[in-house]
């Protein structure tokens, strides 16, 4: 490691790369380490993560990891409630971190790169430095969304932090010198949103390791019957959209894919399961794994990979891993924002329960052509590349760092 210094803050451990967000910030952050003398200050919400701790500090010249209790957050984050503050800041505001982080603007003039809106309270007084923010998604849209589908009081409160949030956001995008969001449709809404700093506004999209993600890999079998039957969900089972978009495809999908093909099954595969995604396995046919080592059998064996999520926002990692490993991917419109494919040729793109079934069905009956899976492997090859993506990150960098030239250190 050498070079500039650089501040990476992240709203949570960024290794191991095992969910959509620690996957895009880890690879960003090993690549920058690269070239850069790179400070890393994040929270840990899952005491699993403790155990990675090392990984990363092998990668970082300094580090600062805060534990983050779940409970202990949300109580420290209700005042906020009174005021115009955001819950997310007050839930991410940590004294033990404020005070690493101005330890090291003291010993050196670092670059800033801010991964989500939370981190960026820590540096909003560094005017003197180059700040990138990485908002990733238009997270204030995201609760906007929640609020539409949660029945009042919880409707009210998403409501509230989707505004707040919004005010938030365009306070950040006008202090840093460059906003960064990871797909074209996300950059656009917030350009909209905040007109006032849309020419500062960047895309760096999410890529995938194809080798890693590779169908041509000796995985073994990890279904009870042969995989012609089973369809596969993947992420994180306590994030509430995985939750609502498993608990709709098994009430409005699947009952009815069950109807004409008994032997069909459906696995969620993915890590803290809730109680309501643990009952779903009380119905036919519906397996619930919980946290597994690798994610890879599961997309290698399945008939299809299926992404029925209702709320998303920018690129869903699920969807480019099924692609990856060459299987026919099924995705909600919702899904399919920033991927790089076209719907039909590349995966199948469904709107609604009758869609998802049609489509379901064009696989198992071989009416959907064999090589859709290969068509999706090209795509993500083509366009899906981290190392494309991580140059765009290197350029941005380079473009703030050269309107703001640091004091020596």
């Amino acid at each position: 490691m050498s070079g500039r210094d650089l501040l990476f803050l992240a709203h949570r451990i960024p290794y191991p790369p095992n969910k959509g967000d620690k996957t895009r910030a880890w690879h960003f952050l090993s690549h920058l380490a690269q070239t850069r003398r790179v400070h890393l200050g994040c929270f840990v919400d899952d005491d699993g993560d403790w155990a990675h701790v090392p990984s990363l500090t092998q990668v970082a010249a300094d580090t600062c990891f805060v534990p983050l209790a779940r409970s202990r957050s949300l109580i420290r984050s209700l005042p906020s409630l009174i005021t115009s503050t955001p819950l997310t800041l007050a839930y991410y505001r940590d004294p033990r971190l404020s005070s690493w982080v101005n330890r090291v603007r003291a010993i050196c003039s670092p670059t800033v790169f801010a991964f989500s809106a939370c981190m960026a309270q820590y540096v909003m007084e560094w005017r003197d430095a180059p700040r990138i923010i990485d908002f990733v998604d238009v997270d204030s849209a995201k609760w906007r969304e929640y609020s539409t589908r949660r029945a009042w009081p919880v409707s009210t409160l998403y409501r509230r932090e989707g505004t707040a949030l919004l005010r938030a956001e365009r306070d950040i995008a006008r202090e840093f010198d460059t906003s960064v969001f990871v797909s074209q449709p996300e950059a656009e809404l917030f350009q909209q949103l905040a007109p006032e700093t849309a020419s500062r506004v960047v895309t760096i999209t999410n890529g995938i390791d194809a080798a890693q993600f590779s169908p041509d890999a000796d995985y073994p079998d990890p279904y009870s019957r042969k995989g012609q039957s089973a369809l596969c969900f993947t992420g994180m089972m306590d994030y509430w959209p995985n939750v609502d978009a498993v608990t709709w495809f098994v009430d409005a999908v699947f009952s009815r894919v069950r109807a004409t093909r008994p032997d069909a099954t459906f696995w969620i595969v993915g890590a803290r399961p809730t109680p309501a995604v643990r009952k779903l396995a009380e119905r036919q046919g519906v397996m619930v794994t919980g946290q597994v080592p690798d994610t890879r059998p599961y997309l290698a064996h399945a008939a299809a990979v299926v992404a029925p999520l209702r709320i998303a926002r920018g690129i869903q990692n699920k969807v480019l891993e099924g692609m990856a490993m060459g299987r026919p991917v099924i995705v909600s419109r919702e899904a399919f924002e920033g991927i790089r494919a076209e719907a039909g040729r590349d995966v199948l793109v469904a709107g609604g329960p009758d869609e998802f079934v049609r489509a379901i069905e064009s696989v198992w009956t071989g009416s959907v052509s064999s090589v859709i899976g290969a068509r999706a492997r090209e795509v993500v090859q083509r366009h899906h590349d981290w190392a494309q993506h991580l140059a765009a990150l290197d350029d941005a960098l380079a473009a703030v760092e050269g309107r703001r030239p640091m004091s020596p250190s």
